[in-house]
C-alpha cells in the first residue's frame, strides 16, 4: 500500500446548500431509558456525553421526538442550551410510542406511524418547546403514512417552512425511503435529507444513498453499526480491526464516510470513550483494498432489520 493509494474523506457536507455540518455527527437515541422509553438512568452522565460531543467537533445531532417520548429531546436542550453557532439539531416526528417495548422484537407491530397534517403540527410545535428553538435547521418525516396522501404529509411540513419553524425538511424510512418515494416528495416540496438503515453489512438502500448524491442531499444512516452487531468483541470486522490497531466501531464507521460524501455519519452511544473512540474514525484513511476487505468481511455478519410486516397504521387496527 502506498500513501498514493490512501483515500481521504472529506469532513464536511453543507446541508440544505446552507449549513455546513461535520459529517461525523452523533445519535442522541440511546440517551434514553430501557425500550428508548423515558430519560436516561443518568441525566447528569447523559448532559456531560453531549457536551464532550460538541467539544470533539459535532455539529450535527440526531434525535426524534419518539425518542423518550420527548425527554430526549429535552435532555440535548438541558446539556447545550443555549446552542454554539453553528449546531445543527435534526429531529423527526411522526412515529406513535405506547410502551417500552413498542420497538423490540416482543413489540408489535414494530413502526406505527401517524402522518395526519394536524399530529405533524403538533409535534413540530412540541419539538420546538422541547428543544428550546424558534426554528428546526432539518425537520424529518419520520416514516411516510401509508393511510395519508403523501402530498398532505409534505404540504403540512412545507407550510411550516413557510411560516419559519422548519428550515429544511427531510424524509426518515423504517427501514427505508425508496427512490420513487424521494422522487414523488421532491415534486411536493424541498427534500434537505434522508434518513435510512444502511451500513457495510446491509447496503440495499445503495440506490437511494446514490439519488441523494445525485440530488446534493445528505444521506443519513442509521444503525451504522448493523444494530451494534458491527461493532460488538467478536465481531466479523474484529481480526481486521485488530490488525489496523482500530476497533471494530471505527472500520464500518470509516467505512461509511469513505463510501460516499453524502454520507452524514450519526452513531450513537452513552459511553463518553466510545463517543471519543467514533469521532477518531473520521481520521481513518482507507485504501481500495482496505475497503475491498471490511466489504469482505462483513458479509459474513447476520444483521438485523425491521421487516414491512413489523409496521402499521394509527388509522388501521394493528395497533399494539
Amino acid at each position: 500500500m502506498t500513501n498514493a493509494s490512501l483515500k481521504t474523506p472529506s469532513l464536511r457536507f453543507t446541508l440544505g446548500g446552507d449549513r455546513p455540518v461535520c459529517r461525523m455527527g452523533y445519535g442522541a437515541m440511546y440517551l434514553t431509558g430501557p425500550g428508548y422509553w423515558g430519560p436516561p438512568a443518568d441525566p447528569d452522565a447523559a448532559v456531560r456525553l453531549l457536551r464532550r460531543a460538541v467539544d470533539l467537533g459535532v455539529n450535527f445531532i440526531d434525535t426524534a421526538d419518539a425518542y423518550g417520548p420527548d425527554t430526549n429531546e429535552q435532555i440535548i436542550r438541558r446539556a447545550l442550551h443555549p446552542y454554539p453557532a453553528g449546531l445543527v439539531i435534526t429531529t423527526k416526528g411522526g412515529l406513535l410510542r405506547s410502551g417500552p417495548e413498542d420497538w423490540t422484537v416482543q413489540g408489535r407491530p414494530y413502526i406505527v406511524p401517524c402522518g395526519r397534517p394536524a399530529y405533524l403540527r403538533q409535534q413540530v410545535e412540541m419539538s420546538l418547546r422541547n428543544l428550546g428553538l424558534e426554528r428546526i435547521e432539518l425537520y424529518q418525516l419520520h416514516r411516510i403514512d401509508p393511510a395519508v396522501p403523501l402530498a398532505d404529509q409534505l404540504g403540512e411540513l412545507a407550510r411550516l417552512k413557510e411560516q419559519g419553524k422548519i428550515h429544511h425538511i427531510g424524509l426518515s424510512g423504517q427501514p427505508e425511503v425508496t427512490v420513487e418515494q424521494l422522487a414523488k416528495a421532491r415534486e411536493i416540496t424541498e427534500i434537505a435529507a434522508v434518513e435510512n438503515l444502511y451500513n457495510v453489512a446491509d447496503r440495499s438502500g445503495e440506490k437511494a444513498l446514490r439519488y441523494a448524491e445525485q440530488h446534493g442531499m445528505a444521506f443519513i444512516p442509521w444503525f451504522p453499526m448493523g444494530h451494534g452487531d458491527l461493532a460488538k468483541p467478536g465481531s466479523v470486522l474484529s481480526g481486521l480491526a485488530k490488525e489496523r490497531g482500530a476497533t471494530p466501531a471505527q472500520l464500518a464507521l470509516a467505512w461509511l464516510l469513505h463510501r460516499s460524501p453524502s454520507i452524514l455519519a450519526i452513531p450513537g452511544t452513552s459511553s463518553i470513550k466510545h463517543l471519543e473512540e467514533n469521532c477518531r474514525a473520521a481520521d481513518m484513511k482507507l485504501d481500495e483494498s482496505e475497503l475491498a476487505a471490511i466489504e469482505d468481511a462483513a458479509a459474513a455478519a447476520k444483521t438485523w432489520r425491521p421487516s414491512a410486516s413489523e409496521s402499521g397504521s394509527a388509522h388501521t387496527e394493528e395497533m399494539p
